[in-house]
């Protein structure tokens, strides 16, 4: 079997921009449209809506590898970082602090030039303590391939199944010099189809010993930061593509062992982007709700007591702003009753890619 890294011309990646151009245009508008949205929100409701954002990513990003971070933690260590209110800060795990401090890196200071030394820092973050599960890993630095070839494989000990491997570590080094001059160069296309080549590409030199899949992806989002000129998330490609991890697998493998034509590979990441920023409305309509609310309430006679029981929850603020209109707010907010906040919904399963645990990240 030939691996796209194998192809004579690697990594000149191609695909047909005709093909791509109406689904890119669709792409870009609905972009265009939830950035305008979120933009008429208020400061402090725009910040609100970054920290859910954000939240989603970190914990999905983590849970495509199987790994499962505690929202309050991921929440707090943004929320700090961001110089956020968030009430009572959890103490947060270093490991969390690592994942947070990489996707924010990559999203606030998305215009920064990108380095092997700001690559390696993100991957030591991963790894605070130098090990990936039971085993140390190469940290910081590019692999080596000291226990022999990068293989993704699933599937029992004795019966493994290989679905991808790297190209050899004696040429990370020339490949990850060419994805950099070629990521940091001046746009010669759009920055959206630049996000979903760069994942591919990166993802397929597979440069670390672990952690590539997280870094790949936080590599897309930067560039997706990029596309719109802004530091601020409000929709997770990450949460989308957890949602949809089977057929991210798929994409991935049947590109990776294609030619270097790889429009099937920029179709279904416009896809996915695509449904990634209508699911936004999911994660942001509480702020949204909140935003509405405050709209038509804001001559409102409301106490203190009152102002702070209108907090981000989407089916309380629905209820009170029937109770306001029927005049009965100063009645009815008082003694409400707070209803538990409900964490994301991540539906559990098992560690495990296609068909079992993969050795390495995707």
């Amino acid at each position: 079997m030939t691996y796209i890294w194998e192809q004579r011309h690697w990594p000149e990646l191609c695909w047909d921009t005709a093909r791509l151009s109406l689904q890119l245009a669709d792409v870009r508008h609905r972009q265009g449209v939830l950035l305008g949205r979120m933009r008429a929100l208020g400061f402090e409701l725009r910040e609100e809506a970054v920290l859910r954002t954000l939240t989603q990513d970190v914990l999905t990003t983590s849970e495509i590898e199987g790994e499962r971070l505690d929202a309050e933690q991921v929440r707090s260590s943004l929320a700090r970082r961001l110089g956020l209110d968030a009430g009572a800060l959890k103490p947060v795990d270093r490991n969390v602090e690592g994942i947070v401090e990489v996707m924010l890196d990559a999203t606030r200071n998305y215009d920064a030039e990108v380095t092997d030394e700001r690559l390696y820092g993100w991957h030591a973050a991963l790894f605070p303590n130098g090990r990936s599960g039971m085993s140390r890993i190469r940290i910081g630095a590019w692999r080596d391939d000291a226990g022999g070839p990068m293989q993704v494989v699933s599937g029992p000990v004795g019966r493994e199944r290989v679905h991808f491997t790297a190209p050899p570590a004696a040429r990370v080094p020339a490949d990850m010099a060419a994805f950099l001059s070629w990521f940091n160069a001046p746009l010669d296309t759009d920055p959206v189809l630049k996000a979903a080549a760069a994942h591919l590409w990166f993802v397929t030199i597979h440069p670390f010993e672990d952690g590539n899949g997280r870094i790949a992806r936080a590599i897309a989002d930067m560039a997706l930061a990029r596309s719109e000129q802004s530091p601020q998330r409000f929709y997770s490609m990450s949460a989308q593509i957890q949602a949809e991890r089977a057929d991210y697998y798929d994409a991935l493998e049947r590109s990776q062992k294609s030619g270097l034509e790889v429009t099937f590979w920029m179709e279904w990441f416009l896809s996915c982007l695509g449904r990634a920023i209508d699911g936004a409305g999911e994660v942001l309509s509480a702020v949204l709700i909140k935003a509405d609310f405050w709209k038509v309430h804001a001559q409102a006679s409301l106490n203190e007591r009152q102002i702070t029981r209108a907090e981000p929850d989407a089916r309380w603020l629905r209820r009170q702003a029937d109770v306001i209109e029927m005049g009965e707010a100063r009645q009815m907010l008082p003694g409400h009753r707070r209803p538990r906040h409900r964490r994301l919904d991540r539906t559990r399963h098992p560690p495990t890619g296609r068909g079992g645990r993969p050795q390495h990240e995707l």
